[in-house]
């Protein structure tokens, strides 16, 4: 995702007056943005950085949801409509047989060892931001057994 396609799609929710869309792609790319700072690259910012921020909202947004007491309906509802927008621009993750066949066919030596830490090493800068940690380590830990 880059940043011009979300500023481009802010701006088309400005123009439509659909306020939630606009405050929730306004959150990407404002965390995008600051991804960018933090690095010393304020104005092209890499795809994959902004990749980064999307899912680190993503992950905050569901963790909101896990929190949110079951009696503020209203306020469980703005953030599923939030998630719901994040994950429009959300990279596509890799399901846990895409991860499995990967990790089979490219680190079959590793695997080999059945040391989940040493595999966990190997593989994690590979599909890092391609599929989700938690997702990995069960993968890793079945092919340990």
């Amino acid at each position: 995702m880059t940043l011009e396609k979300l500023q481009k799609d802010m701006m088309e929710a400005m123009k439509a007056h659909d306020k939630a869309r606009k405050e929730s792609i306004s959150a990407l790319y404002s965390a995008a943005k600051k991804v960018g700072i933090d690095a010393g690259c304020r104005e092209n910012i890499p795809e994959e950085m902004v990749d980064q921020a999307i899912l680190k909202e993503v992950k905050t947004i569901k963790e909101q949801i896990e929190t949110c007491p079951s009696e503020r309906a209203d306020l469980l509802e703005e953030f599923k409509a939030r998630l719901a927008v994040f994950e429009e621009y959300a990279p596509h993750m890799m399901s846990k047989d895409e991860i499995k066949a990967f990790i089979s066919e490219k680190f079959a030596d590793v695997i080999a060892s059945k040391n989940k830490g040493m595999i966990m090493k190997s593989i994690m800068p590979e599909l890092k931001g391609k599929a989700d940690g938690k997702d990995i380590n069960a993968v890793v830990a079945m092919l340990c057994e």
